[in-house]
């Protein structure tokens, strides 16, 4: 078996079909020049000596070329490694040191110390590399998700857990070959399922490179999109436009990522009665809805008033067990950390026992969320156990911004919490305590971030503070500072 020996039956059923559509470039694939895209970049893999197991960066953005590489990679029994393309180049050493990777795809040059090979450059021909035989629980991809620590962590996916993926969304958005899919959502990042969903059974995937608000709407006016990618600033963004006119040919949009507030939920409905709202629940160890739950285009009624995340996919339990006592399981009604089983769940963490021995617990994954079960087996998600930061989706660890913003020369000490944003649900702060005897700005602490994090984990605000919320006079009180600093709704 190989995840990617669909490519054969859709070359064959979807020929001449159009697979994706790059709406900035024009750039149109069909079903049998995708597969052709994959079986020349698959061949040029092993003639450069790739073998089945070897590791292979994949540094190539929001775009097809990202997809084909993952097929390619995957087709040869190798392992993809998605990253960040805006990662600063010690982010990027940190996930070369740990992943070790034979080879690196590319678009540009990012000047790394390893062997890299760009894309584009790769000929079209009709050579054709037959999909390597893998077991279900092979590894075909690591995807790094930074640790609590710090230290990234690389989630172990296998092909199997990309069969459970695709058969789940499609369930979820009773999606057919009939159906054009707009998504936004980075191909670096677990949520591309969505549109690797869309390839599996025949519809047309409309990779756009970033949300933009303006594309968005025009492209879904233009291709008569059928399914919308969304996460809440979209659904915010939309509830302050009149996009009607460009939203005709759409049946559902999808929510992840980041909770979706209830009040934003029932608004939206009421303002597009016609566009049914498929609330996502899954992490990067689930494969997104490979082992999640979620609210289906079929059942709006399990929303249950817009507050839930829904029920398991098929194959899929969940249970609330004790936050501090995980093999106790608390009756439903209480509120207690999820934990969940299926053939979604990751193998576990790259090279990091001890996560992963924390994490994946005879059979279940903890989450890190808290939530409960109602009577009807729905579930409601009612905060992070953690101290992760969800900024539109995007998740923001503390201690790898601190470890940062502590190299400033001015700084003591910090601490980095969540601010209430009410468009991104959650924005990144800073804490800082100064040495003595100094003085800094807010925009010189932030300009001091910005070749050394990516974008999206910057501060955005900071806060001068004598000293900072500790408990014992050692551990800092995160949670104090959000509910004094961070403007959450009560």
């Amino acid at each position: 078996m190989n995840f990617t020996s669909f490519l054969d039956n859709n070359s064959i059923l979807f020929s001449n079909k159009k697979a994706m559509i790059n709406p900035k470039t024009r750039e149109t694939i069909t079903y049998s020049l995708l597969l052709k895209k994959v079986n020349s970049l698959a061949y040029e893999l092993k003639k450069i000596g790739i073998e089945k197991g070897d590791r292979i960066l994949v540094i190539t953005g929001s775009k097809p070329e990202t997809i084909i590489s993952y097929f390619a990679i995957w087709r040869i029994g190798a392992i993809c490694i998605p990253v960040n393309p805006n990662y600063k180049k010690d982010e990027l050493l940190k996930i070369i040191e740990h992943s070790e990777p034979k080879l690196a795809i590319t678009l540009d040059d990012f000047n790394l110390p390893l062997k890299s090979i760009s894309v584009k450059d790769i000929p079209v021909s009709d050579v054709y590399i037959p999909p390597e035989n893998v077991l279900i629980d092979d590894i075909c991809q690591i995807q790094y998700t930074s640790g609590t620590t710090g230290n990234p962590k690389g989630v172990m996916i296998s092909h199997g857990n990309w069969m459970a993926s695709v058969e789940a969304e499609r369930w979820a958005l009773d999606l057919n070959e009939n159906d054009i899919y707009l998504g936004f959502y980075p191909h670096f990042h677990s949520g591309v399922t969505w549109g690797i969903t869309s390839l599996r059974y025949g519809a047309t995937f409309i990779v756009m490179e970033r949300y933009n608000l303006i594309d968005y709407l025009n492209y879904a006016k233009e291709y008569k999109a059928t399914i919308l990618s969304g996460m809440p600033p979209v659904f915010y963004d939309l509830l302050n436009t009149n996009a009607e006119e460009y939203l005709n040919s759409v049946r559902c949009i999808i929510t992840g990522g980041a909770p979706l507030s209830e009040e934003i939920w029932r608004k939206f409905s009421e303002k597009y009665p016609k566009i049914k709202v498929v609330n996502a629940y899954g992490l990067t160890e689930t494969l997104v809805l490979g082992s999640g739950t979620v609210v289906p285009y079929n059942y709006q009624y399990l929303s249950k008033g817009y507050r839930s995340v829904g029920i398991p996919v098929a194959y899929t339990r969940i249970k609330i067990v004790d936050p501090e006592n995980p093999d106790k399981e608390l009756p439903k009604g209480e509120i207690g950390e999820i934990a969940i089983s299926g053939p979604g769940v990751a193998k576990g963490y790259w090279k990091n026992k001890e996560e992963t021995e924390k994490t994946f617990r005879n059979g279940w994954l903890l989450t890190g969320d808290l939530g409960y079960l109602d009577e009807d087996g729905v579930l409601y998600i009612t905060s992070r156990k953690k101290d992760v930061i969800i900024m539109s989706g995007w998740k923001i660890y503390p201690l790898e911004v601190e470890e940062v913003l502590m190299k400033h020369p001015k700084i003591a000490e910090v601490a980095v919490f969540a601010m209430y944003d009410k468009k991104r649900g959650e924005i990144p702060a800073a804490a800082v305590v100064l040495k003595p005897n100094v003085s800094a700005t807010s925009e010189e602490i932030i300009e001091f971030c910005k070749d050394k994090l990516a974008n999206y984990k910057i501060p955005r605000h900071v806060i001068f503070l004598k000293e900072l919320p500790k408990m014992n006079n050692w551990k800092i009180l995160r949670r104090v500072l959000k509910e004094k600093y961070g403007g959450f709704p009560s």
